[in-house]
């Protein structure tokens, strides 16, 4: 599965404006909502979602990388967004550390599968440095699109 069947291209941000977990959840959610990806009218659940999953333990996986994910019934397939932050965002991380690369997964409720596997596949590709690097130095959406489309395509 590659990182660009479930990101939405018109939800991808390159400077997150949030400082703390709830604002930068919304933030993203926001992405989606914008990008035509989620209605307008699931937000407030949506968040929600995103914030009891996060209240179970942190989805910061280390290394500056948080992958927030829930499931919502109103969602008809796998969708992603984007963000990046350049201050660094404090969310629980299990190393400690400010997130600054941000993946938000949102999948059907019923989607156990894809849901995991993007999940897997976002974690392996933030496992590299040189990935993680790229992302965190990158300044505009274009450019976020383009590392992420060519490490896809390395790493099936």
């Amino acid at each position: 599965m590659k990182i660009l069947e479930f990101l939405s291209k018109k939800a991808i941000k390159a400077n997150l404006v949030a400082t703390s977990k709830e604002d930068t959840l919304k933030e993203l959610v926001d992405l989606l909502i914008n990008s035509g990806e989620i209605a307008k009218k699931d937000r407030a659940e949506l968040i929600e979602a995103l914030m009891a999953r996060e209240s179970l333990g942190s989805t910061a996986i280390g290394h500056n990388v948080g992958i927030p994910h829930a499931k919502i019934d109103s969602v008809k397939h796998l969708v992603a967004a984007f963000g990046l932050s350049q201050k660094g965002v404090d969310f629980d991380s299990l190393d400690g550390e400010p997130v600054y690369i941000f993946f938000l997964l949102i999948a059907p409720q019923d989607s156990a599968g894809p849901h995991l596997k993007a999940l897997a596949r976002i974690s392996r590709l933030t496992k590299d440095k040189y990935f993680r690097d790229s992302l965190r130095q990158a300044k505009d959406e274009k450019t976020i699109l383009k590392i992420i489309s060519q490490e896809d395509e390395k790493r099936i």
